[in-house]
Parts: C-alpha cells; structure tokens; sequence
C-alpha cells in the first residue's frame, strides 16, 4: 500500500466515469404523493320546526278573562289581545303566537290552566306551522 492511503479503481467512482445521460436512465423516479387540503365541515344545524298557539273560542269563558290571559301570558299589549280574542270569538279559532315546539306546548298549557283554575273552559292548543 502507498503512503497516500489506499488506491481505488475506477469501478468504486460511476459518478466520475458515467456521462450525465447514463445517470438520469438510472435515478429512481419517486412517486407523487396526491395531498387534499383539509377542508372544515361545519355541522349544518337545522332550525327547529314552529308551533302555532291557537286559541279555541267558547261561549263561557269571559272576554275581560281572555284578554288578560293573553296579556299575561302571551305578553300581547291589551289592543294585540283584544283583536286576538275578537277574531276567535268570530272565527272560531285565532293563532295567537307562534313558537318552538316546547315553548307553544308550555305557553298554550299554562294558559289552559289559567282558565280551568279560574273553572273557565278556556282552551289553546298547538299544530305545527306549514
């Protein structure tokens, strides 16, 4: 062995001895990598489905009675309650307001129960709204 260290031959060097189109035939083509961007799904609530608060007209139930329900309850002014009130005495039947589901059931119920503890057949009820 020389003094300048170990000898190598060419077969140890293909880079020195390969013309650059010999090296391109021999790189490895690397595979492409298809990336998505990330995409945020917000959750798509739906609005709940409304509740009409009808009242139901009686022959019994005092008109002053009804006004005041509505008032206190529906937190109509006294001219809004007294149209109300008008239009089922009329009609037979008015939409009083309308609501969510709970709130039409909890409102039309206690309601109705103003009207029975005072022994009046007062009566509201609720239907979806179309």
């Amino acid at each position: 062995m020389p003094a300048d260290g170990p000898q190598m031959d060419d077969r140890c060097r293909p880079w020195q001895n390969a013309d650059s189109s010999s090296i391109a035939k021999q790189s490895v083509r690397m595979p492409e990598i298809a990336t998505k961007p990330r995409v945020k799904v917000k959750p798509q609530t739906e609005r709940p489905k409304l509740y009409k608060v009808i009242l139901v007209n009686d022959d019994f139930t005092p008109r002053e009675f009804v006004v005041t329900v509505l008032k206190g309850e529906f937190k109509l002014s006294e001219d809004q309650a007294h149209r109300v009130m008008i239009t089922a005495h009329r009609h037979g039947v008015c939409v009083v307001a309308v609501f969510t589901r709970d709130v039409a059931e909890t409102k039309a119920t206690r309601a109705t129960d103003a009207g029975k503890a005072k022994g009046y057949p007062l009566l509201f009820t609720t239907e979806p709204e179309e």
